[in-house]
């Protein structure tokens, strides 16, 4: 399939860079798509029109795709290529502190080994000195993730983040020394605001902590070390000047500028680049990198100014997640790169296999529990979504009229030329076709639990849609390990009485529990029996339902957000604090009860599974319902 960078090419300006950016605070990314449960499934009705790239189409000349540039050999402290830009994903990390985005260990595991199919350069696996579960999340990480080179020599680099202390950078090496190419991230406050009222400290202090740590990094016998003065936007240029040439002699390859609470513009985020790289000591030595914040809308933007400006290595994360409003998104930064590097950013390229952007982004969106805007830039539900009547007019006439890119090149599907409809009468092969389209790589095992999902939901509807094989992939495919399994519900509820509610459970050894209770409701009484069987302490923060298809026969998923008692607790990479863990959970079922339960189920799976014993899996089983 002929590659798709550019829809019109008329639309790029000169190809003459300026020495700095000039990006407006209007820059935003061009495109918006999203792969949500209810994902850019064909509309019957006539007011819509979804249309994908078709291969008879005749695109005007693009420039070559930029998988096609091999990937300069790794180095530490400098890129062979002056126009790549290696791509930091923090979405293990940064990510994962958005609230309620509570991640298991092998969440952490999968999502690491789809960010390295993506081909991220570097995965921030996490804060190991958070809590041991954190620690060793990263450790496993780096076993595997980092060990597991490809067939073109590429492997990612594993970094662990550490605050300015010897515990904490101990403690990272200690999970990120396995690794093929391991990295350790260490960061301390330099603005004046965060000086004064949160460290309690002089400049000088803080410069001779910095060096002392970063020299200590080493001596552990990390080649590869990144430092980020925290709050750079806010911080005085002549300090960090200094303190940035202090962590170089000290032997920082990587110097990370991060815009910690997203205040400057991409004029401000550029500039600040420019003189960093035109005024620090021996920075011809090291990569600079950005992580730029969402606080004012703007992380994209300057995350785009600050490559133009000289940055090599960008901060960002998967669907945007992150403290507060987020990060840079890694999908918005990457295409924005795709389309108008060579036009506007001067030849700039990554190593992304875009094709991978939305099964990563619906991993993410899945295990986090955190559904992203329909209006999200590429990975939003309305990005390939034609409504007008003059849209749509001129998308069937040319395509290009009003899409800049193929939405094969990040991974959505196309329609199903063969007409081939998914029905109780379809087979394993048809499914596992139609799987694959959707960009679902699935080992035999979950095939095989997928499958006789999909006969189970066939049975009760004339035709299965591609949103109702996502839901039911997101709830087999996309689940914690499980502690506890659900079994079988059975329901009273109405006007007459209270509503009554009996829930069988297995356990992690197989062993069945059941229990009944009463509630104001059917999803309130099961929860109950849930609670009686399970006999951890959960309060139920937030509830959600959606449906996935239009009809009264659709699939319902339900999402929840729960949080334990104060055992469940990590520090906070920034303040130092301990916080409350919560914990989120989903759930997809053609009965909404049974989706409400599992939902509920697999929050409490995650909570228990965030101890330090990891029980064993549970087989899977069919539920049983009767109301």
């Amino acid at each position: 399939m002929a590659s798709s960078l550019l829809r019109n090419p008329s639309l790029s300006s000169s190809t003459t860079t300026p020495s700095l950016p000039t990006f407006s605070t209007t820059i935003t990314t061009p495109l918006s798509f999203r792969f949500p449960p209810s994902h850019h499934r064909r509309r019957s009705s006539s007011a819509s029109l979804r249309l994908s790239c078709s291969i008879s189409d005749p695109p005007p000349p693009l420039p070559p795709h930029p998988l096609r540039r091999r990937r300069p050999d790794y180095i530490p402290n400098r890129i062979s290529d002056p126009n790549y830009v290696r791509i930091f994903d923090t979405t293990l990390r940064d990510g994962e502190q958005s609230p309620g985005a509570t991640l298991t260990s092998k969440e952490k595991l999968d999502i690491a080994r789809q960010l390295a199919k993506l081909g991220v350069d570097i995965i921030e696996a996490g804060f190991p000195a958070a809590s041991k579960d954190d620690f060793e999340a990263v450790k496993t990480i780096s076993e595997t993730v980092g060990n597991a080179v490809n067939e073109n020599g590429y492997v990612p680099v594993i970094c662990g983040l550490s605050r300015c202390n010897e515990r904490d950078i101990q403690t990272a090496w200690e999970a990120v020394r396995y690794a093929k190419r391991p990295r350790i991230h260490t960061f301390i406050a330099t603005s004046d605001i965060h000086l004064e009222y949160k460290l309690k400290k002089s400049k000088q202090e803080v410069i001779e902590i910095a060096r002392s740590m970063v020299r200590f990094a080493r001596s552990l016998g990390c080649d590869d070390v990144e430092f980020s003065p925290e709050d750079a936007g806010r911080s005085e240029r002549e300090f960090l000047y200094e303190i940035l040439g202090e962590v170089i002699k000290a032997g920082a390859t990587t110097l990370n500028i991060p815009d910690t609470v997203g205040i400057t513009l991409p004029s401000e985020f550029g500039q600040l680049i420019a003189d960093i790289k035109a005024n620090t000591p021996g920075i011809e030595n090291v990569v600079i990198s950005t992580h730029c914040q969402n606080d004012l809308g703007l992380s994209t933007a300057n995350t785009l100014s600050g490559a133009h400006a000289g940055a090599r290595q960008v901060e960002v994360t998967i669907n945007g997640i992150g403290e507060r409003a987020g990060n840079a998104s890694l999908e918005e930064v990457v295409m924005a790169i795709k389309c108008r590097g060579d036009h506007v950013l001067g030849g700039l390229y990554t190593g992304i296999d875009t094709r991978h952007i939305v099964m990563t982004s619906k991993m993410v969106e899945d295990y986090t529990g955190m559904q992203t805007q329909p209006h999200k830039a590429i990975v939003g539900a309305n990005a390939f979504a034609h409504e007008s009547g003059i849209h749509q007019d001129g998308m069937l006439k040319h395509k290009g009229t009003y899409e800049i890119i193929c939405p094969e090149e990040i991974g959505l599907e196309r329609s199903n030329d063969a007409g081939i409809v998914l029905g109780k009468l379809s087979g394993r092969h048809a499914l596992k076709d139609r799987l694959t389209e959707l960009g679902y790589v699935l080992d035999d095992e979950q095939l095989s639990t997928i499958f006789w999902r999909f006969k189970s939901v066939a049975e009760q509807k004339k035709r299965v849609t591609d949103a109702d094989i996502i839901a039911l992939v997101s709830d087999e495919v996309f689940q914690p390990e499980a502690v506890w399994k659900l079994l079988d519900i059975q329901i009273t509820c109405g006007t007459l009485g209270l509503s009554t509610a009996t829930v069988k459970l297995a356990d992690a050894d197989g062993k069945e529990h059941c229990a009944c209770s009463m509630g104001t409701g059917p999803v309130d009484s099961a929860y109950k029996a849930v609670d009686l069987i399970v006999k951890e302490p959960a309060t139920l923060l937030e509830y959600s339902m959606n449906a996935v298809t239009e009809g009264i026969d659709a699939i319902a998923t339900t999402r929840v957000l729960v949080r334990g008692n104060n055992t469940y607790t990590s520090t906070n990479a920034i303040t130092g604090e301990e916080v409350l863990r919560t914990f989120s959970g989903t759930g997809a079922g053609m009965d909404i009860v049974v989706s409400s339960v599992k939902a509920y189920v697999g929050a409490l799976n995650k909570m228990l599974d965030f101890k330090e014993k990891s029980p064993k899996k549970v087989p899977s089983r069919n539920i049983k319902v009767t109301a």
